[in-house]
């Protein structure tokens, strides 16, 4: 009987091992190993910055993944991916689906990011009443542009703008949709008269083979359906809430364990991290640090 016991649990502890190393075969750890980050297309190249960093500072290897919000929350329920940077938090039928499997997700806010209409250069007004994009939405045409460019039907700005309008729409006249940002702009830049739905991530952060066609654009300033003032969408506006469509971002871990996921979110949510965030014109989540150094020998010429 003993000798039964004995070995009954040698096996269980042998799967135990075996199953815990599956879990986390390469070794990883907060600050080690390699994951695949699957991030909303909208507010790609701040974690590409992020990115860069982290893998500058530690022995870590992240795999970005960019897709449309609705790609990405697909993949996380499907437990093809672990973790993802989105524009919202999960929905209680989304958490409830990773609680049913033991997993309780952890979610870091780690900036305020906006959603920027954007126009041909040589548009000469560059105001716009979201109330004027909103019936553009619910098919009033008759408004001062021609029509309403997105990056993707299954994007968060298309969930974001959409739950404004309070409508659900597949198509509608005079909206179009493409598959990035990068197309959005391109198209903005050479067509007058269309105004452009893009995150403002792309806008401050445009790599040098989309500078062209960001110069050729122009970035509006918003008035708030309940507000008088026209406003641009600028670090101290979302600071002020006063930009009519800010927006948060998270890093959902739904990992289940102590791993590199973590380890990440703890980066991007630290000081170096949202020092990366001010740089980029978002709005940190936490304002990083400020020293002051009083140099002596200032001091001393100013006596």
């Amino acid at each position: 009987m003993k000798r039964f016991f004995r070995l009954t649990v040698g096996v269980l502890l042998f799967f135990s091992v075996f199953f815990c190393a599956q879990k986390n075969d390469t070794n990883e750890t907060i600050l080690k190993g390699k994951m695949e980050l699957l991030v909303d297309e909208t507010v790609l190249p701040i974690i590409e910055d992020q990115k860069v960093v982290f893998e500058n500072t530690y022995d870590a290897k992240l795999t970005l993944e960019p897709k449309s919000e609705a790609e990405l929350i697909q993949s996380l329920l499907k437990d093809s991916s672990k973790v993802a940077v989105l524009s919202r938090k999960l929905s209680e039928k989304e958490k409830q689906h990773f609680i049913a499997k033991k997993i309780v997700p952890k979610v870091t806010f780690i900036a305020t990011d906006a959603i920027a209409f954007i126009v041909n250069k040589n548009n000469i007004d560059t105001l716009i009443e979201l109330k004027s994009v909103l019936d553009f939405m619910k098919g009033n045409t008759q408004q001062k542009f021609k029509g309403l460019v997105f990056d993707n039907p299954n994007s968060s700005t298309v969930r974001y703008m959409k739950e404004l309008a309070k409508i659900d729409f597949e198509s509608q006249k005079g909206v179009y949709s493409f598959k990035t940002n990068e197309e959005v702009i391109k198209y903005v830049a050479e067509n007058e008269g269309m105004i452009g739905v893009v995150g403002v991530n792309w806008l401050s952060q445009s790599s040098e083979t989309m500078a062209h066609w960001k110069n050729k654009t122009k970035v509006m300033s918003v008035k708030g359906v309940n507000s008088e003032e026209f406003v641009y969408p600028t670090q101290n506006n979302l600071a002020e809430k006063k930009y009519p469509l800010a927006r948060d971002l998270y890093i959902v871990n739904c990992q289940g364990y102590s791993g590199l996921a973590m380890g990440f979110a703890s980066f991007v949510a630290g000081e170096i991290g949202q020092r990366i965030v001010l740089k980029s014109d978002l709005l940190p989540a936490k304002m990083p640090s400020r020293k002051i150094v009083l140099r002596k020998g200032i001091l001393k010429e100013n006596k």
